[in-house]
């Protein structure tokens, strides 16, 4: 009987694995200045980012939203006090962010690495 309920609780672990992966954005992101950025779940595809060290700490970095490596959403650039269109790609170590205004005229975009 216990085998029984070990391998159906084995076999539920294994199914849902995949279902409970987290996305690729979520982490603790390393800015080429040093800063640490988090960005983690905050509903449904949703992703919110938060300064973690630096004179911005605790101060949010926008939001994202996506799945499977590619976001879109907004990025708050703390030193200018102005929030951008955003998007993110993350793929292992690596997360480019770039965020642009007058409808993509301008864009500013950096790459950071997970921490």
């Amino acid at each position: 009987m216990k085998r029984k309920i070990v391998l159906a609780c084995a076999g539920f672990i294994l199914m849902t694995g995949p279902a409970l992966a987290e996305e690729p954005i979520v982490g603790s992101w390393k800015r080429p200045n040093g800063t640490i950025i988090q960005y983690s779940s905050c509903g449904g595809d949703s992703y919110c980012g938060t300064v973690l060290t630096g004179e911005y700490k605790g101060k949010s970095i926008g939001s994202m939203s996506g799945k499977d490596g590619s976001y879109k959403g907004t990025v708050n650039k703390l030193d200018e006090g102005k929030t951008y269109n955003g998007k993110a790609t993350a793929s292992g170590s690596k997360l480019s962010l770039s965020g642009c205004v007058m409808g993509g005229l301008i864009c500013k975009s950096e790459s950071l690495t997970r921490q």
